[in-house]
Parts: C-alpha cells; structure tokens; sequence
C-alpha cells in the first residue's frame, strides 16, 4: 500500500472513521509524495486529494453534539520506470457519537467502498529473447501480454476515539482494516473450459491492519506537544512510526501557529528482522483556515550506487472550511 509519513494530513487514507472528523464544517486536503528521487532517474510518486463534510445530528436533547461524516477520497501511485499506476477512488462515511454533554468526547465509527484500477504500459518492458546479440533488447519478444488494466472494488472500516477538553490533555486513538475482502491482483487469467468464464490468477492483495495513537499535552499557553504513533501489519510486512511535534503559536489572533516534528520509522524486513527505514523531519504552517506541512524521510540504509540515496519528501495542503475551535476530533498534521 502507499503509505504517507504526514499520516494525520490524510486522514481519510489513515482511517475511515476521520471522516468529518475536523474543527469545522469542511475539509479539503491533497498530498504529494515523492520517494526515491536521487536513486531513480522517475522516482516513485504518490498523490491523494480528499473532500469530507460534518454535519450535526439534530436531536430533541441538544446536550449530545453527535455528528455525521461523508466525504470522497482519490489516491493516484505511480512507477514512472515502468509506466504502473494503480488508482482508487472510495466514497467515506463515518458517525461520531458524543460520549459526554461536553461533546468533548467522541466514539467515531467509518467505513469506505470503491474501486481501485491498475494500469500497466508494456512498451516500457523488455524481455531475455528481445536481446540482439550485441548492445540493444531491440527484437520481437514471444511474451503473452494479457490485458493492460483492469478494476477491483475495495472496503475498509474503521473505528476511532477522541478526547480532547479545552486546554487539557487530549487523547486520539484509532484501528483500521483495509481491503477487507482481499482482492486479487494479477493482470493474469487461467483459461477455464468453454462453459466457464476465465479465472484471474492469484495474487491477494493482504488485508491491512492499524493502529495509531496521538497525544496533545498542553506545555504553555503558545506551546503544545502533539507525540502520536501508528503501526501497521500487511501480510509478511510490518511497519512502526512514533515521534512528536512541538506547535508553536505565533499570533493569536490571526490563527498563526508553526509545527515542527520529527519520527522515526523502523520495519520488519524480508528477513524478519528490524532495520531502521527513515528517520523525518516535518514542519508545518497553520493560518487561519490554512495548513501547510512540508517533510523529509531520511533514510540511513544508503544504495551505494554513486552514492544516491532512499530519501523521500512530502508536500500536504488542507483547507478546513467554517472553521470551529470547539470540537477536536483529529490531530492536524
């Protein structure tokens, strides 16, 4: 799967049940990853964008400010080496229940469904019998090449759990399951008798398990803390990211804050073992209905290869729309 080191400012890819959960009554967030740029000649690169709506429940007793959440989520990653994308498109729901009259407590149930597409162009391939002889993979090549794209539909669910008095500790938690059904992947077909239709080959796509938790420890009137951790398990591949961010604000009338973060990123390699995969830096802006962050994924296991390296940068812009410093349901980067 893809995977965002700003995981906050995607929300609705970290959690279906983010969904319409914002200080405000609408968001609007893109972000662009781009990994690999110094070691690849087209480096690997994702973008998602994302629309989700809150709305109040409107309830006889109006002590309980329950909400609902819809919203719609493109995402779009790309090997440019070989011209593969893979695209998804997945319409988002959630329910955010008060837990308390304060409604400064919330229990958020979401789901997701759509459809994802993968996309393949096979001029940018060559094979072992296309070689001439002497310099050039130039000549015909007898490989089958199926269908150059296809589609699947995908699920997710999600559950998450808010806590966040004004000027005290709040608390962020949340679990996710993506590709529930564990679609197939291969672009390849096994021919069945005539009576039947043709069978994709297998290749699942594992399902995906999370965890994320965030913290917002208030230091000062102008500082907060903002530690947060997710981990996530897909098949054989197991990742872990923890780290803090410091928000400082600069001026509190016209909603100017600065963020400024750091993480470390361990995983569970092909030989079952922990290697430390990134360590990054992040610095955000806050103004008004405004947010901008900006990161870097250093990473310390350098391909020795001109002395090019695995690093990576992410670029994220969101828009919260009739903004409300009441409610805090997530965390902003």
């Amino acid at each position: 799967d893809q995977h965002f080191s700003q995981f906050y400012a995607s929300p609705l890819t970290l959690n279906p049940a983010l969904t319409g959960a914002l200080e405000g009554k609408y968001r609007v967030s893109m972000i662009y990853r781009d990994q690999w740029r110094t070691s690849l000649d087209n480096p690997y690169q994702t973008f998602s964008a994302a629309a989700d709506f809150r709305y109040r429940v409107r309830q006889y007793k109006k002590r309980y400010r329950d909400a609902v959440g819809v919203g719609v989520v493109f995402y779009n990653d790309k090997v440019n080496q070989i011209n593969f994308s893979t695209n998804q498109i997945m319409a988002s729901g959630a329910y955010h229940k008060a837990l308390n009259p304060e409604s400064d407590q919330f229990l958020s149930l979401g789901f997701q469904v759509g459809m994802v597409q993968r996309n393949i162009n096979y001029d940018q391939l060559s094979f072992d019998d296309q070689f001439n002889g002497t310099d050039q993979f130039d000549d015909p090549t007898a490989e089958f090449f199926p269908e150059n794209n296809f589609a699947f539909s995908d699920m997710q669910v999600g559950l998450h759990y808010s806590y966040a008095p004004r000027g005290k500790t709040a608390v962020f938690a949340g679990v996710a399951m993506h590709h529930i059904l564990e679609p197939e992947l291969s672009f390849y077909y096994r021919e069945l008798p005539d009576d039947d239709k043709d069978e994709r080959l297998s290749n699942t796509l594992y399902r995906k398990y999370s965890a994320h938790l965030g913290l917002q420890l208030p230091v000062s009137d102008k500082v907060q803390l903002a530690p947060r951790a997710l981990i996530y398990s897909q098949g054989p591949h197991l990742t872990f990211n923890a780290g803090t961010n410091v928000r400082l604000l600069v001026n509190e009338i016209s909603g100017t804050a600065i963020h400024i973060g750091g993480w470390a990123r361990p995983v569970n390699n092909q030989d079952d073992a922990w290697e430390l995969d990134a360590l990054v830096a992040m610095l955000g802006i806050e103004h008004q209905n405004f947010l901008l962050g900006f990161s870097y994924d250093i990473s310390p296991g350098q391909i020795n290869i001109n002395n090019r390296n695995r690093n990576a940068f992410e670029i994220s812009v969101a828009y919260l729309g009739e903004y409300e410093d009441e409610t805090v349901l997530c965390p902003k980067f």
